[in-house]
């Protein structure tokens, strides 16, 4: 038996032979014997020489001659082809062309695949894949990458593969780009014309795999911006009929994934400048469509509470034309619509108006519908009643479902995400009187016990702990004799007040002495010394000293039994002479 030197010596020398009059091998037969030999240089070089034998002219590749011999021309390079690929599926214990396992077909090179192991079988596949890209013949290529991902060979394809690889992607993915179409433009974007139109066509499940490799490949080549243009795409695809829908949460990841690629670029890691990447608006795109799929998200999941819980509730608003295109659904009770609109939200994305418009509103999901406001600066009419309308709506369904503690709750869980309220997404004095005017009625009703704080606290929270701010709303209000007539209610909303103005002292006093507001309240709940009282700043005195007289003299002034309104007096009484030492 000879060594493995002279055997390679053998082998070459036979290829070489061979090569001279590549149109007479019998490839199959021939290049089987190579495999036996494990001389893969061969099992490439003499189909490729076989290929372009048959081929001379390069017809299948001649778009301008008769369709008929294009196609003759390549289905005989791509029998020649098949023996580069076959020996790739051999090497991997796969069905060949043939549908014939080629680990467990004839011959003695089949028998000796059995005993390599696998580190051994990936050297080879990395030499055959080498071997095959040295030549320039781009539908060898394609027929190499086919079969590589056809083998899961993913990973090696994108580390191995050259620059036609993207055309070959694009293509089977349905996303053709060219070089006339991937140009930077002045932002440094990828200009796509077309896109939208390529968004709304249906994709396959096999076509988005193709694209999923594609974005693989552009973070492989730290091209960030335009791995995130294939995700979007991957994001926003429509499917073909007959296949399984692509969840939301599958649309989130490559939404996702698409955000943190574009984040990418904005750092520096690919081949585009941070600035004009910034400047584009890709990032701030891809971070609004992944909030608004998260908003319906949030309206599937709540429809698919309703529907669940058979509830029956109302939908539609009437006749109200602050809300329009709100729809009812007459034929059918509230769980079964809620169902049937869960299964729309989960087939395709909404825009940001239809998840209002035909979903947040029609269910009355009021707090999404005003999260959906915040988050698109809704400024729709000058006198801000949408957003009032639509706070007013939220108390008095959470007042339904469990009274003022079930709306302090929320007015803390909603108001700090749109705290300062830019464009009139947090109402407060609307909050604030719709508020105070339940905690009164229910009070005097027996209804609930509504303690003294609640709202005031809650507000508070809302404002993100700006006593100040809140002070300002309560004092608009109570200088407003049409909108609070009541003695009752100017009194409760007296006592909110002086709360305020407690939690206002103790935080301007845990400032000024780098405490915390616990420790600042242990101090007010006694007696404050000259020096404590100095060390509230002075600015903050004024306001609070000034604030004080004005209420005790409202209360002086409200037409109520003496008895009805000492107690609050007192604390007014006992927090100026804090104040003034």
């Amino acid at each position: 038996s000879l060594d493995p030197e002279q055997r390679e010596t053998l082998a070459r020398e036979a290829l070489n032979l061979l090569c001279k009059v590549p149109e007479t091998a019998d490839l199959l037969g021939v290049c089987q014997r190579f495999e036996e030999l494990r001389f893969y240089e061969a099992v490439v070089e003499l189909p490729l020489r076989k290929a372009k034998a048959v081929d001379p002219n390069e017809d299948a590749f001649n778009d301008h001659i008769d369709d008929t011999c294009r196609q003759t021309a390549l289905t005989a390079r791509q029998q020649c082809y098949e023996i580069v690929t076959n020996a790739l599926r051999s090497l991997r214990g796969e069905p060949d062309q043939t549908g014939v396992c080629s680990d467990f077909g004839s011959g003695q090179n089949a028998c000796s695949a059995l005993f390599l192991d696998q580190a051994t079988r990936e050297k080879y596949t990395r030499q055959i894949v080498q071997l095959s890209l040295r030549c320039p013949d781009r539908a060898f290529h394609e027929n190499v990458y086919q079969t590589m991902i056809e083998l899961g060979l993913e990973n090696e394809l994108l580390e191995l593969a050259g620059p036609d690889l993207v055309p070959f992607l694009q293509s089977a993915g349905s996303c053709q780009i060219t070089k006339a179409d991937v140009r930077v433009s002045k932002s440094a974007i990828p200009s796509i014309p077309s896109s939208r139109t390529q968004i709304r066509q249906p994709i396959t499940a096999s076509q988005a795999k193709y694209l999923e490799l594609l974005s693989r490949y552009y973070v492989h080549q730290r091209q960030h911006v335009l791995a995130a243009h294939v995700l979007l795409r991957l994001a926003e695809r429509k499917q073909s009929d007959g296949e399984g829908y692509l969840t939301l949460e599958q649309r989130y990841q490559y939404l996702s994934n698409a955000v943190l690629q574009a984040r990418s670029a904005t750092c520096g890691a690919g081949h585009i400048s941070p600035s004009d990447v910034k400047d584009g608006g890709l990032l701030e795109l891809l971070e609004g469509k992944l909030s608004v799929l998260r908003f319906q998200m949030k309206i599937k999941e709540k429809l698919e509470q309703v529907a669940s819980k058979g509830e029956t509730t109302e939908t539609g608003l009437g006749s109200n034309d602050a809300f329009p295109g709100s729809i009812s659904f007459p034929e059918e009770s509230s769980s079964q619509s809620a169902k049937r609109k869960a299964k729309e939200l989960g087939q395709e994305l909404k825009s940001i108006t239809q998840l209002y418009n035909d979903y947040a509103v029609c269910f009355d999901f009021w707090e999404i519908c005003l999260e959906i406001l915040h988050f698109s600066n809704y400024a729709g009419d000058s006198d801000n009643s949408v957003m009032r309308e639509t706070w007013a709506r939220l108390l008095d369904q959470a007042l339904n479902v469990g009274g003022v503690a079930e709306a302090c709750a929320v007015l803390k869980r909603v108001g700090p995400v749109m705290y300062p309220g830019e464009g009139g997404s947090l109402p407060l004095d609307t909050i604030c009187l719709h508020l105070e005017k339940a905690a009164q009625e229910r009070a005097a009703s027996g209804l609930e016990a509504v303690g003294d704080e609640d709202v005031a606290r809650a507000l508070l929270v809302a404002c993100k702990k700006s006593s100040e701010t809140v002070q300002r709303i309560y004092d608009r209000l109570l200088a407003s004799g049409a909108i609070l007539p009541s003695p009752a209610l100017r009194l409760r909303m007296l006592r909110s007040v002086l709360t305020v103005l407690r939690e206002w002292a103790l935080s301007a006093l845990a400032q000024q002495m780098g405490a915390s507001v616990g420790s600042a309240s242990l101090i007010l709940g006694g007696t404050l010394s000259n020096e404590q009282a100095t060390a509230i700043n002075q600015g903050s005195k004024d306001k609070l000293t000034s604030a004080t007289t004005r209420y005790m003299t409202e209360l002086k002034c409200l037409a109520l039994p003496a008895s009805h309104v000492e107690l609050v007096y007192r604390g007014f009484k006992e927090l100026e002479e804090m104040l003034l030492g």
